[in-house]
């Protein structure tokens, strides 16, 4: 028998069961369950310490992301470079390494939709995800991006990240946003209902959007961008792909996309069925 689990707090609504148990059945992984735990960083060490031979892996959502860190006995190159771990897979002798699937994940969904380079971009927000956006972009984006942000903290925040990172970062206030839509990609990494109003400011022929939410989806930027033609990617495909490279890193074996896509899609129709 194989574990393996989401951690977080709150966690009630996490997709992460859904898509790694239609992998596990895709791939005929019989003995393997997967569960979701309600923890925060005060209980996360305890939880951590009793991980034993069966478990496989632990899938990490916030708060959890930096606190896991120290717990570890060592993280990936693309982990340490935003100091954000997701995905931690237990070895044979019990060490524990942490890596960001986020990162890689959000690659595979632009390039799945033809999305390979682009010469410049904009990140609506400034938090957890847009630093992973900026990790991700320094890998596509040749030129310059643009970070629409509420405050100059924030502001400032995304320029280390940009120096880090090895990314050319602009900031402008968020009271700009609507010019942020003329950009060939742009990700939106705000919570639900910030970017509502920039709804009526998509431009006639947009490029590419990438709003990282999943519930409720469409956004109404999204609904938007999309009856304007433009191509559009939303949190669903971010979270199947990123929970692919986690499942591949826990079983050793390629994640089964469709199967999990499908899942995924099922289990957020039935929310919006019932909601």
């Amino acid at each position: 028998m194989k574990r393996a689990a989401v951690l977080g707090s709150p966690i009630e609504h996490s997709l992460s069961p859904v898509l790694h148990r239609a992998a596990y059945e895709e791939l005929g992984l019989a003995d393997w369950s997967y569960d979701r735990f309600e923890i925060d960083e005060a209980a996360l060490p305890d939880f951590v310490a009793q991980l034993g031979p069966e478990w496989a892996g632990l899938s990490l959502t916030m708060p959890l992301k930096r606190a896991i860190i120290p717990l570890l006995d060592g993280i990936s190159e693309t982990a340490a470079s935003v100091e954000a771990v997701n995905t931690v897979v237990r070895a044979e002798d019990g060490r524990l390494t942490g890596d960001n699937t986020d990162i890689p994940g959000l690659i595979a969904a632009l390039r799945e939709r033809g999305v390979d380079k682009v010469d410049s971009a904009a990140v609506l927000g400034a938090g957890a995800t847009a630093s992973s956006a900026l990790a991700a972009l320094s890998r596509i984006c040749s030129g310059e991006v643009t970070a629409y942000v509420r405050s100059r903290a924030r502001a400032d925040e995304m320029r280390q990240w940009g120096e880090r990172l090895g990314v050319s970062v602009r900031t402008a206030d968020w009271a700009d946003a609507a010019a942020a839509l003329e950009a060939p990609l742009v990700i939106a990494t705000t919570p639900a209902g910030t970017t509502d109003a920039l709804a009526g400011a998509v431009p006639e022929s947009p490029g590419t959007l990438f709003d990282v939410l999943y519930e409720p989806w469409p956004t109404a930027l999204a609904a938007a961008w999309s009856e304007r033609g433009g191509k559009l990617l939303g949190g669903l495909d971010l979270l199947v792909h990123q929970a692919v490279l986690q499942v591949e890193q826990m079983t050793g074996r390629p994640g089964p996309l469709a199967a999990m896509r499908a899942a995924g899609q099922r289990a957020l129709d039935a929310r919006t069925a019932h909601s």
